[in-house]
């Protein structure tokens, strides 16, 4: 059975008869997975191979794994850094920066990789403005060529543990201060002020051949009344013709109040793939995702089939014992700790004993 355009969210850390019934439907194509759906390492594990072993070909499994506020598996899990740290070490020492990115992303990805998740939604591409709460320290930097170098670093480190990125959120989220998930924010710019700033890292990353993209749940009005995770203009004039983008288009969570512009949950979802996404997402909303999987109707067309196909996770995973006999990740780990104590130490993170922040 194909893969579907629908990502759906589980309700607990182990599959019940109503996430099966759910997860094997024709429509469904993924999995995201929240804070609740983590105990421990070993759980995780169960879980996610749970999940793969239902459909073949296995649906995807992602989580937002950032680092600072928003990491959904954290005991068991390396605390990763807020990505402003690595830009504050950018102003100072942009070579050791680089390493850390690096290092950072291959920490993220090898750590989910062996627990069984293909990929997490991640680099943040958005320019830090300073306006932004719901950005704020998720992005790298004001600057757009050190957010580029030092996302790029990142992905490369995601790569050399068997994952793809996914770089959020097109065309950039960071100059408004509206937060998305609780209202729809409009940023007035022109396309051609778009396209000296917060485009510039979009673009280089998709110059090094970037997986994919989430886009904005954020009207661009200079440029179109829709969203821009709606929007033929975006989507297909703008990231597929203009820029040459032929990586798969994630939405963004259909449930947030940024998407109600669309109408019900099955208008946006609809609305959505019109408009150029390859899946959408369904979070926390069992009755939005229960009413997509009867009334949806949508086959992904070959191409679509063929983008999201580069989304597993690539290779066979390191168990987590081997994973820690691996001298270049205990490095890694010991590095990248290091960078999260001394962001902690600059309150640049939450309590980690506090509710995670952010989202998609």
């Amino acid at each position: 059975m194909p893969l579907g355009p629908v990502m759906l969210d589980l309700q607990g850390c182990a599959l019940t008869p109503e996430d099966e019934r759910r997860l094997r439907h024709p429509a469904t194509g993924g999995v995201i997975l929240f804070s609740r759906n983590y105990e421990n390492p070993q759980q995780l594990a169960e879980l996610t191979a749970a999940i793969h072993a239902l459909r073949s070909p296995p649906l995807l499994i992602a989580v937002d794994q950032e680092g600072g506020r928003v990491q959904r598996f954290r005991e068991g899990f390396t605390r990763l850094p807020p990505m402003r740290s690595l830009g504050r070490l950018w102003d100072r020492n942009p070579h050791r920066a680089r390493i850390l990115a690096e290092q950072t992303g291959y920490v993220l990805a090898a750590e989910l990789r062996a627990s069984g998740v293909d990929f997490s939604f991640a680099p943040v591409l958005d320019l830090d403005y300073g306006v932004s709460t719901v950005i704020g320290d998720r992005a790298f930097h004001a600057h757009p060529d050190a957010v580029a170098e030092l996302a790029k670093e990142l992905v490369r480190g995601l790569r050399r543990a068997g994952m793809a990125a996914v770089g959020k959120h097109f065309p950039g989220h960071g100059f408004v201060v509206a937060d998305s998930h609780v209202e729809l924010p409009t940023d007035e710019r022109k396309l051609s002020d778009l396209a000296l700033a917060d485009l510039v890292p979009f673009r280089r990353l998709m110059e090094h051949g970037l997986p994919a993209i989430m886009p904005a749940h954020v009207v661009y009005s200079a440029v179109d009344t829709q969203p821009a995770g709606f929007s033929e203009v975006w989507l297909k004039r703008i990231l597929r013709e203009e820029l040459g983008f032929d990586g798969a288009v994630f939405s963004d969570d259909l449930s947030m109040a940024g998407a109600a512009c669309a109408g019900e949950p099955v208008a946006r979802a609809r609305a959505a793939l019109a408009a150029g996404c390859d899946m959408v997402l369904v979070c926390n909303d069992c009755e939005a995702a229960d009413a997509l999987l009867d009334e949806l109707d949508f086959d992904l067309p070959a191409v679509s089939l063929a983008r999201l196909a580069r989304m597993h996770g690539r290779s066979e995973p390191a168990s987590w014992v081997r994973l820690r006999q691996n001298p270049d990740y205990v490095d890694a780990v010991r590095a990248v700790s290091a960078l999260a104590a001394e962001a902690a130490e600059l309150s640049l993170l939450p309590d980690p004993t506090s509710p995670s922040g952010g989202g998609n």
